[in-house]
C-alpha cells in the first residue's frame, strides 16, 4: 500500500508528482530544488546556500514520514556544473555520518527545473 507524503515544510510540487511516496518501509523522495517553502522563492545566492535549502527541503519531507537523514540509503544529485561538485559535496556531507553515508551518484546535466544549479532526490528506509 502506498502512502502519499505531503508537508508544508518543503515546496509544493511544480508538476504532476508527489513530494514523496511511502511504500511499506521505503520512502521515495522526489527531487528537491532550492525553493523556500515559506516564501515560494528560489534561493540562488550561492551554490552552498542553494544546496542547504535543498537539504532542508529533503529533511522536511523525511520528517513528515517520521524519518531523518540517518534513514537515507540512496541519493541522486543532479548538478548544472561539475565545477560546483566540491562545494555541494561539503554541504551535502554535513548532513550525513561519513561512516554510514548513503549510496549516491552525481550527474552533471544541461538544465534543471527553474534553472537551478542543484537537485537532489533520495530513498530512505525505516
Amino acid at each position: 500500500m502506498k502512502q502519499i507524503i505531503v508537508t508544508k515544510g518543503a515546496p509544493e510540487p511544480i508538476g504532476p508528482y508527489s513530494q514523496a511516496i511511502l511504500h511499506g518501509n521505503t520512502l521515495y523522495v522526489s527531487g528537491q530544488i532550492a525553493i523556500d517553502p515559506e516564501l515560494g522563492n528560489l534561493v540562488k545566492k550561492d551554490i552552498e546556500s542553494e544546496t542547504r535549502r535543498v537539504m532542508k527541503n529533503l529533511g522536511a519531507v523525511l520528517a513528515e514520514a517520521k524519518m531523518d537523514f540517518s534513514n537515507v540509503v540512496k541519493c541522486t544529485i543532479f548538478i548544472k556544473d561539475m565545477d560546483d561538485f566540491k562545494k555541494i559535496n561539503k554541504v551535502y556531507g554535513s548532513y550525513f555520518d561519513p561512516v554510514t553515508a548513503p549510496a549516491r551518484e552525481t550527474v552533471e546535466v544541461a538544465r534543471l527545473p527553474k534553472d537551478v544549479r542543484v537537485e537532489i532526490s533520495c530513498i530512505a528506509v525505516k
